[in-house]
C-alpha cells in the first residue's frame, strides 16, 4: 500500500522522501505549500499537529490500521523498524546510530536553520546573529568531520538513517558559509552519498 508523504522542498522534507527512497517502499507525495502558509491547513493539522512537515501517513500501520506520523526523527525510525534497513541491529551499533540522528535533530538541523534564517533571509542583517550562527554551523561541521575520520558513516561501518537525516541539511553548505577544504572528511561523505540513486531521487522531492 502507498504511504503519503506530506512534504515541501526543504532538508527536513527531504529527509524522509531520500528515505522512502532507499527502502523502496511506494509513496505519494502531497505537497504542502509552506510559502503559502499551507502547514496550518485543518487537514494537515490532524496529521502534524504541530504545522511542520514532512509527516506521512502509512495505510498499513503497526496494527495493520492507518498511522499519521511527525517529527524526521520519529518518521526516520518508524520507516528503518517497518522494512528492517538503514538502523543496524545490537544494542551499541543502534545506540549509536540514534544517537547521531538525535545529534542531527537537536543541532546539525536547528543550528543550520538559524544560520540560513539571518544570512539569506532576514529582513535586515544582524551581524551577532550572523557571526554566532555561522561559527556554530562551523564548530558543527568539525564535530562531522572528526567522526567522519574516524569511521565511514556517521553510526559506524554501515550507512544508516543518521546519514540519511544529516546529508540534506549539508547539501546546503553554500547557504552555512561552509569552505569543504576544511571537512575532507564530510567532503568525502558527502559526494559519496550524493552519487547514491536514492538520495538523489529523494533530494528531487517535491
Amino acid at each position: 500500500m502507498t504511504i503519503e508523504l506530506y512534504t515541501w522542498g526543504t532538508p527536513n522534507g527531504r529527509k524522509v522522501s531520500v528515505m522512502l527512497e532507499e527502502v523502496g517502499l511506494p509513496y505519494a507525495v502531497r505537497p504542502v505549500d509552506i510559502t503559502k502558509d499551507e502547514q496550518f491547513a485543518p487537514a494537515f493539522l490532524k496529521i502534524s499537529p504541530n504545522n511542520k512537515i514532512p509527516a506521512i501517513v502509512d495505510p498499513d500501520g503497526p496494527e495493520g490500521a492507518p498511522f499519521a506520523l511527525f517529527e524526521t526523527g520519529a518518521i526516520l525510525i518508524y520507516l528503518a523498524e517497518k522494512t528492517g534497513r538503514l538502523i543496524p541491529d545490537g544494542a551499541v551499533a543502534r545506540h549509536t546510530c540514534l544517537q547521531w540522528l538525535m545529534w542531527q535533530m537537536g543541532g546539525f538541523g536547528p543550528m543550520l536553520g538559524q544560520a540560513h534564517h539571518f544570512r539569506r533571509f532576514a529582513p535586515e542583517t544582524i551581524p551577532y546573529a550572523v557571526e554566532r550562527y555561522t561559527n556554530e554551523a562551523k564548530r558543527l561541521y568539525r564535530v562531522l568531520d572528526e567522526r567522519l575520520a574516524e569511521t565511514p558513516y556517521l553510526a559506524g561501518e554501515a550507512y544508516s538513517i543518521a546519514d540519511v537525516a544529516t546529508y540534506p541539511w549539508a547539501a546546503r553548505w553554500e547557504w552555512q558559509g561552509i569552505d569543504w577544504a576544511e571537512y575532507p572528511n564530510a567532503k568525502r561523505w558527502f559526494d559519496e552519498l550524493g552519487a547514491r540513486p536514492a538520495v538523489e531521487k529523494g533530494m528531487a522531492v517535491p
